[in-house]
């Protein structure tokens, strides 16, 4: 290519200068000559504009296939943090488990793809059986679930926070005690059948999705006022002992109290979209 541009770069210059000559046999010779080379320069320009062109190209595509290879490493690399604190969830030692929900919510941080995941992890987790009594042996497990909670809180996109993406979470058959979710955006809230023990609040959230706590017991307080629930709301069979906080909260979809029991509620200001049959305690 080079050896083509040179003959092509003299052929130009005694082309164009031959040609000027034959044209005007007056014309000073050096005018003629310099015309020439500057049509000889020009091949050699374009042909130097079109080797740093593809030179550019070769060190993007190089670069590229560098940048996927270090992603990959970064995925397999991700893959094995996950699996190995997946694993080590189901260690005998608190301090273990501790360690891996911390690697795992660490992974969810740096990688957003894993999130979702990670809460679900995380909500598993809290799902499973637990009964809380004096004098508990298992208090270190305890410890061990209010860690999940914190990071499932920690994982949440807050209030302020404009078209944050949105997780959904799953806990079903939970029992939550202190769980704290206030100022944090969710989709769906599903807490069917758990169980909330002293003080748990989800106030002053905004619940994009759908909210279920059918047949759910609370002892305690239940802290969920100022919250905006954009889809259904159902709280069927949902048992409170303590006392029920929703002020101006606002229902933006269907709601169902059907066979809920209410010990103490506080409920002024609430709002709703799609009209409700109350409980006389949410009347009062």
């Amino acid at each position: 290519m080079l050896l083509s541009t040179i003959l092509a770069s003299i052929g130009a210059f005694l082309l164009v200068g031959g040609a000027l000559l034959l044209i005007d046999p007056g014309a000073p010779k050096h005018e003629a000559i310099k015309t020439g080379g500057l049509a000889g320069g020009a091949i050699v320009a374009l042909y130097a504009l079109w080797l740093n062109d593809r030179r550019r190209k070769v060190e993007e595509a190089r670069q590229e296939l560098e940048s996927q290879r270090i992603e990959h490493d970064r995925s397999r690399v991700a893959d094995e943090r996950f699996a190995r604190a997946v694993e080590l969830l189901g260690h005998e030692t608190a301090q273990v488990r501790v360690g891996a929900m911390h690697a795992l919510a660490g992974l969810a941080k740096s990688r957003a793809e894993y999130t979702q995941t990670v809460l679900d992890i995380l909500c598993a987790y809290l799902r499973q059986p637990y009964r809380k009594t004096k004098n508990d042996p298992e208090e270190i497990e305890l410890e061990v679930r209010l860690t999940s909670q914190r990071l499932i809180e920690d994982l949440l996109p807050r209030l302020e926070e404009k078209n944050p993406p949105i997780y959904d979470l799953n806990l079903t058959k939970a029992h939550l005690e202190f769980m704290d979710l206030s100022y944090r955006q969710v989709g769906d809230l599903y807490m069917r059948v758990a169980h909330f023990e002293d003080s748990n609040s989800f106030h002053h959230m905004k619940i994009h999705g759908h909210f279920y706590v059918t047949e759910a017991t609370m002892n305690g307080r239940f802290h969920m006022h100022h919250t905006e629930i954009a889809g259904k709301a159902w709280f069927s069979r949902f048992t409170a002992r303590g006392i029920a906080l929703f002020t101006e909260t606002k229902f933006g979809g269907e709601t169902k109290f059907t066979g809920s029991t209410w010990a103490d509620v506080k409920a002024d200001g609430c709002a709703f979209a799609v009209k409700a049959d109350l409980p006389e305690a949410w009347r009062n």
